[in-house]
């Protein structure tokens, strides 16, 4: 439904940091930067945009699709490890769907930042 969304970032350059960091496991880079916003993404494709704000906005829910269970742990680990506070460790999420597994961190604005991955385990 999306091609690409953008959020503002009260310090670009934290919130750059955290997300480089965090959605690693996912295949996700930087892959595009112009002046006060940074484009992450797949496949050279800037789908998740961070912009430089001076406004705060109210806490967002960031989901982002990992292929596989160990990407979500490795999100967790990589995301805890870059800042970001727990808000639900990986894990199976049986009232979503049986097979939802995800994990959830606070991230730098104080946005819900989380991977899922939908396929049962293998």
């Amino acid at each position: 439904m999306f091609d690409h969304i953008g959020i503002g970032a009260s310090n670009l350059e934290a919130s750059k940091t955290f997300f480089v960091k965090a959605l690693a496991p996912l295949g996700v880079t930087v892959v595009m930067e112009v002046p006060d916003g940074v484009g992450l993404g797949r496949d050279h494709k800037p789908s998740f945009w961070l912009g430089a704000s001076t406004v705060k906005c109210g806490p967002l829910h960031l989901a982002f699709t990992a292929e596989t269970r160990s990407q979500v742990d490795d999100f967790y680990r990589r995301a805890m490890a870059a800042g970001g506070r727990d808000n639900g460790p990986p894990g199976l999420r049986p009232q979503y769907h049986p097979h939802y597994y995800g994990a959830f961190v606070i991230g730098p604005d104080g946005h819900n930042v989380e991977a899922v991955c939908h396929r049962p385990e293998v």
